[in-house]
């Protein structure tokens, strides 16, 4: 019975705009594609049953596809302010699925040394290894 299977909506990340992004459109549009990779990373943790491996397969690749789509945003914005809490919410969506070296790599980016600190103090994590580096 196909008649009844619908398509499935692309993700927000796939929908791409063709025209340029001003600064705080870039940063609404971070934050609702990391809004809806979280409900992704949620499933990748949570245990799985039957077939578990193939569904996660299929949303890691979901994930990865929005953290690209949601960096490559995130360089095209020119406040600094701004980029560095677009990073923070990139970088906490990586905390979550537990790329740490992705988040690490990140928190180097953000050029706000206040900003950086209250991300470190939020995920120790994080810090263990920029003090190391």
């Amino acid at each position: 019975m196909s008649w009844f299977q619908k398509e499935p909506r692309p993700d927000i990340w796939e929908t791409a705009g063709d025209e340029p992004l001003g600064d705080i459109a870039a940063a609404h549009r971070i934050r609702d594609i990391c809004a809806a990779a979280e409900a992704i990373a949620e499933k990748m943790r949570a245990p799985g049953g039957r077939g578990a491996e193939k569904i996660r397969a299929v949303d890691a690749a979901r994930y990865e596809a929005a953290i690209k789509c949601a960096l490559e945003i995130a360089m095209n914005i020119s406040d600094d302010a701004m980029r560095d809490a677009s990073l923070g919410q990139i970088i906490r969506l990586c905390v979550k699925v537990d790329h740490l070296k992705t988040a690490r790599v990140l928190v180097r980016a953000i050029k706000s040394e206040k900003a950086r600190t209250e991300l470190t103090a939020e995920h120790p994590v994080l810090r263990d290894q920029d003090a190391a580096s």
